[in-house]
């Protein structure tokens, strides 16, 4: 029987991937620990340290929400840019 390799999944990690790195550039940027970051995002601190070290990925909820954050950071940082 050959075995299939579940390509979604292999894409769904590599978002993850990409939205964990940026959530840790707004977190570096912002100057902010992860226990400040989790309280935002309502979550344990230990949550997002597992996050940052690759043990869990967030749910989608939690993915939901960091979009948000994210976003609305994102939104602000262009607002304000001086050209």
């Amino acid at each position: 029987m050959k075995k299939f390799e579940n390509k979604s999944f292999s894409l769904y990690n590599a978002n993850m991937n990409e939205l964990i790195e940026k959530l840790d550039n707004y977190r570096l940027e912002n100057r902010i620990g992860q226990k400040q970051l989790a309280e935002k995002l309502h979550v344990h601190f230990s949550t997002v340290n597992r996050w940052f070290n690759g043990k869990s990925n967030p749910n989608k909820i939690q993915s939901y929400h960091i979009k948000k954050l994210l976003e609305i950071y994102e939104l602000k940082d262009t607002h304000f840019k001086i050209t």
